[in-house]
């Protein structure tokens, strides 16, 4: 098993380099584990992960500019309850089944 900061270290093409490697092996772990052949059941679930760990990296590094280039937002101002209209002086709703 893998740490993410390891995979944090490297640049880009390795990343991709090795999610193509683990995925090839995961592939061949499903074929043996079909096959009962599989002895090392615990191999899939760290291959699984590593490939999880690879993509999220990935993923930070496509969406950490944008985020960074983002001016922030600003909060909205939530309107009072209280309307500036008086009950008498709004129209009433419409009804769906209402004829005119």
């Amino acid at each position: 098993m893998t740490k993410v900061g390891e995979f944090r270290d490297r640049s880009v093409d390795q990343l991709n380099d090795e999610l193509v490697k683990l995925k090839k092996e995961q592939f061949n772990l499903r074929f043996q584990r079909a096959s009962g052949q599989l002895e090392n059941t615990a191999r899939f679930r760290v291959v699984r992960r590593d490939i999880a760990r690879i993509m999220t990296v990935l993923v930070q590094r496509a969406t950490a500019p944008v985020a960074a280039a983002a001016p922030a937002a600003k909060p909205v101002k939530s309107r009072s309850r209280k309307s500036a209209a008086s009950p008498a002086e709004k129209k009433p709703a419409k009804r769906a089944g209402a004829k005119k």
